[in-house]
């Protein structure tokens, strides 16, 4: 059984702008990488369906660490990968990005009105080094 068929019916709830909490945990996790996030904005910069042999010419990263990179953004959903023989095409899944940024709009509505803030912050002052006049 996959962990998509396991997720209790309340995780199910908590569903925001269409993926589920542990479906924007994977997305964020494999984003976390820089290498990633870039090898994703190359392809997105693409317009078209991006090869490896491409991806691999624009980053400074052996063959073996692309093809670990290109299986974490595949397996979080946020790329499709077309294999024809020996080569492959990478391209962005439709939706997930949208998706992500709305997972994250949510987040920002989700909080407390925030009211009357400006006058409640302090600026801070460091203890142990006195400030001088």
């Amino acid at each position: 059984m996959s962990k998509a068929n396991q997720e209790s019916p309340k995780t199910d709830a908590k569903e925001t702008a269409g993926l589920s909490l542990a479906r924007q945990t994977a997305v964020f996790k494999a984003l976390a990488d820089p290498r990633r996030l870039e090898l994703l904005m190359k392809i997105a910069q693409a317009n078209c369906p991006l090869t490896c042999a491409q991806a691999r010419s624009a980053l400074p990263i052996s063959a073996a660490t692309l093809s670990h990179h290109i299986k974490e953004l595949e397996t979080a959903g946020l790329i499709a990968v077309e294999r024809r023989g020996k080569f492959h095409d990478l391209s962005l899944r439709p939706g997930v990005l949208e998706s992500v940024a709305a997972s994250l709009k949510a987040l920002e509505t989700a909080g407390c009105p925030a009211r009357g803030l400006e006058t409640r912050r302090r600026p801070l002052r460091s203890r142990r080094f006195p400030q001088s006049s």
